[in-house]
């Protein structure tokens, strides 16, 4: 498997036994613990041009736990972004500070151009810089479905056989569109429980019916609540809806609180990308089936894993 200077753009890039080997790692980093000498002298450039807290906090965590210091802004205010810099004159100037770019960017594909860009540095005979797509507007966020699929190993011993329902923004929301392609690789049974606006994009579906993947529509969280192995859910994203009244529309149409939550199987993992603004209720989450904030830490194995492998400081 060749990990080193490799660009994580979109988690359709990856084979099963390639995933299953970053878990495998990231297990290891758990149990064994973060040695500082990993990545000694390697620089991390975090360039996010939208909010975020736990990808660029988790990011920057692994990367200093294995010894790198990070370059970063959050938000362009401050940047030559607001001069009218291009994303290809961002891209060419920090890779000259770094070893690898992590990089957070409203618009669809722009993780692939970024990509496309130090390539063709590395063709002129420059170092080559690899770009990690930390969520490219409604398209992909590859590394936080990594976390999730790492989290559902974790919690159900295995991927294949179970069924996970994904719930909430499924047009909009660029982490179920990774995870779904994702789950196309084992033999899973998938959900999608969202209003007919926000369903899940037909390109999705018709890549996992390729793949022979069991796909399901549903309205109601109720259809699923006592069957699913895992509840995906997400936020309603106000930002990325091009009319406000259509937001209106469907704000607030899910919502998960202790009661519901009392009905789905003992083992099963409620789970969130986060931010959540109300669609769980706060008092699920003294629930057992509640994993989103652990979820959330399970970022930084997963990603000082895959800052470790693309740096060469693993094999």
């Amino acid at each position: 498997m060749e990990f080193v200077n490799r660009d994580i753009v979109s988690i359709k890039d990856f084979t099963r036994p390639e995933l299953e080997y970053i878990f495998e790692k990231a297990k290891e980093i758990e149990e064994k613990g973060y040695s500082r000498s990993t990545l000694k002298g390697k620089r991390v450039g975090l360039l996010f041009y939208e909010p975020s807290t736990r990808t660029r906090m988790s990011f920057d965590t692994a990367a200093q736990t294995l010894g790198a210091d990070t370059i970063w802004f959050a938000g362009v205010e401050g940047t030559s972004v607001m001069k009218g810099e291009t994303l290809k004159d961002t891209i060419e100037t920090v890779a000259n500070y770094v070893d690898v770019i992590v990089m957070r960017h409203p618009f669809d594909g722009s993780a692939r151009w970024a990509a496309d860009v130090t390539t063709k540095r590395a063709k002129q005979g420059l170092k080559k810089v690899p770009i990690v797509n930390g969520g490219d507007g409604k398209n992909e966020h590859p590394t936080q479905t990594m976390l999730d699929l790492y989290s559902v190993q974790k919690t159900q011993g295995g991927i294949d056989g179970l069924e996970v329902a994904l719930v909430g923004d499924l047009k909009y929301g660029r982490t179920t569109h990774s995870l779904s392609y994702a789950l196309s690789m084992f033999d899973t049974r998938i959900d999608y429980v969202a209003p007919e606006a926000l369903q899940i994009p037909a390109h999705v579906v018709s890549f996992l019916k390729q793949k022979g993947i069991a796909q399901t529509k549903y309205s109601r969280i109720e259809d699923v609540i006592e069957t699913a192995d895992v509840i995906y859910m997400t936020r309603i994203q106000k930002e990325r809806f091009p009319d406000e009244n259509e937001y209106n529309k469907v704000k607030g149409v899910f919502r998960i609180d202790k009661s519901l939550l009392s009905r789905a199987k003992p083992t099963m993992r409620l789970m969130h990308p986060l931010p959540r603004v109300d669609e769980i209720a706060v008092d699920a989450d003294d629930d057992q089936r509640s994993y989103y904030f652990q979820q959330a830490g399970n970022g930084v194995p997963v990603r000082a894993t895959l800052l470790a492998l693309i740096m060469g400081a693993v094999e």
